[in-house]
């Protein structure tokens, strides 16, 4: 397994994707850090677990939280070699012309400013290193608007656009830097979308989004060499090729 042994810091990992993928990684082999505001359910995941998972409380909209959090990975279980920027909000969904500042502002600090930290954080010790990954969860709302998704959308963007900066500049240092776009996913965030009735997200049917283990196992296969042609870019979990190549479909 790529990860076999190595470090490996999942934020937003209380539940859903990253949830699913400190279950992933950890039983391909790797030690996980588990990031989350809710101390309290990823000390649930992490004690299900066992001796390869930490719980660190964090609130990755806070620098000094972020970065603490790497320096407690770090001398628990050594050098940071993969990062999976994964914490991600969507509520108040609003309309832009009703959004409430600090609410919209709450979502850029959470789901850009909060990748920035975790790039900001790793990457000096893994440019020093000479290698390292970090993969961020991205969406199609980084490429597309929709409706009352404003916040969500322009974060997205942003948050993609770090990747190729990230990867413009420490590529040939040694990192793999890429973002995932897993689609709609069968987790908390799409049971908000769903309670908003705004737009035609929250129309569709609970069958229609893929489980959280998808997105988990796509992460695991972007850590090994097979994903090396994708660096720099943005992978679909929509493109039935890549499900194939991951070995989630037939």
């Amino acid at each position: 397994m790529p990860v076999h042994g190595k470090t490996v810091i999942i934020t937003g990992a209380s539940r859903g994707i990253g949830e699913a993928s400190a279950e992933v990684f950890a039983a391909a082999g790797a030690k996980v850090a588990l990031l989350a505001r809710d101390s309290a359910s990823i000390e649930e995941i992490a004690g299900r677990i066992g001796d390869a998972a930490l719980a660190i409380p964090c609130d990755v909209s806070d620098f000094a939280s972020v970065e603490k959090a790497v320096n407690t990975t770090e001398a628990h279980f050594g050098p940071v070699e993969v990062l999976i920027n994964n914490a991600g909000a969507v509520e108040p969904i609003s309309h832009l012309a009703e959004a409430d500042p600090e609410d919209w502002g709450r979502i850029i600090d959470i789901n850009l400013k909060g990748v920035f930290y975790g790039m900001r954080a790793v990457m000096p010790g893994m440019i020093k290193r000479g290698s390292g990954t970090i993969l961020t969860v991205s969406s199609g709302a980084a490429h597309g608007p929709v409706e009352a998704w404003s916040h969500y959308c322009a974060s997205k963007a942003g948050a993609a656009m770090l990747t190729r900066c990230a990867d413009k500049e420490a590529g040939d240092k040694g990192l793999r830097v890429m973002g995932l776009s897993p689609g709609t996913v069968a987790t908390q965030m799409q049971k908000e979308i769903k309670a908003s009735g705004i737009n035609p997200v929250s129309q569709l049917d609970w069958s229609a989004h893929i489980p959280a283990d998808w997105p988990a196992k796509a992460l695991l296969w972007m850590c090994g060499p097979e994903a090396d042609g994708y660096i720099g870019q943005e992978i679909s979990l929509r493109d039935e090729d890549i499900r194939r190549r991951i070995g989630l479909i037939a």
